[in-house]
């Protein structure tokens, strides 16, 4: 028996989270849209770090996630290493969550590109400036290197090869609500193929 409503109605776990993470941008203090990403180095040793989601796209069996990095970086290596990823979405005011894992592709055309010129100058040219997840002698000497690429590039730098979004398709995403005395709301949805998504309720 599918007895999901409220909160966790409809037949598309995108248009859910996008209703989530709506009502989390009037409640949370900060970046409602911030995500614990997880990935595993070539010995299986797990990593974890906050990033930022950028995009929600897509619908159905179509639907994505996209985030953006530099692709040398420690997260870069490991996503290219291995093609998959999982996150956490976690809201304190809202006492929900979402997890996602699935596989991993790159986002570096027209999308990248474009949201490489919404974001500010400085942080344009901080990513040209920093060798992200590399050894650093000293802060003065990052700022150096950004005074040096703002020079450089002015005041329309293009977005570096080397930086770009990570697209992630889920094949699985679980929707948990807080419950009184830590009964839990759980639902599992798990891609069947291309036949759509099976939706479960789990034991809190």
């Amino acid at each position: 028996m599918d007895d999901r409503t409220g909160i966790f109605a409809g037949d598309d776990p995108f248009a859910i989270t996008r209703a989530w993470l709506a009502e989390a941008e009037a409640s949370e203090p900060n970046d409602p849209n911030a995500i614990a990403l997880a990935t595993v180095d070539p010995d299986g040793m797990p990593d974890v770090r906050m990033v930022l989601l950028k995009d929600i796209d897509g619908s159905g069996l179509d639907g994505s996630f996209v985030f953006y990095t530099n692709y040398d970086s420690a997260k870069g290596r490991q996503i290219e290493a291995s093609g998959k990823a999982a996150f956490v979405l976690h809201w304190k005011s809202l006492r929900r969550q979402i997890r996602v894992r699935g596989f991993v592709t790159r986002e570096d055309g027209g999308q990248a590109d474009a949201y490489f010129a919404s974001r500010a100058l400085q942080s344009r040219i901080g990513a040209w400036a920093s060798s992200q997840s590399q050894p650093l002698s000293s802060r003065a000497a990052l700022m150096a290197e950004a005074a040096r690429m703002g020079l450089r590039l002015g005041t329309n730098p293009p977005r570096p090869a080397f930086w770009g979004g990570y697209r992630i398709r889920p094949e699985r995403i679980e929707f948990w609500a807080d419950g009184a005395f830590r009964l839990h709301d759980r639902f599992a949805w798990e891609r069947d193929g291309d036949r759509g998504w099976r939706v479960q309720r789990l034991s809190p």
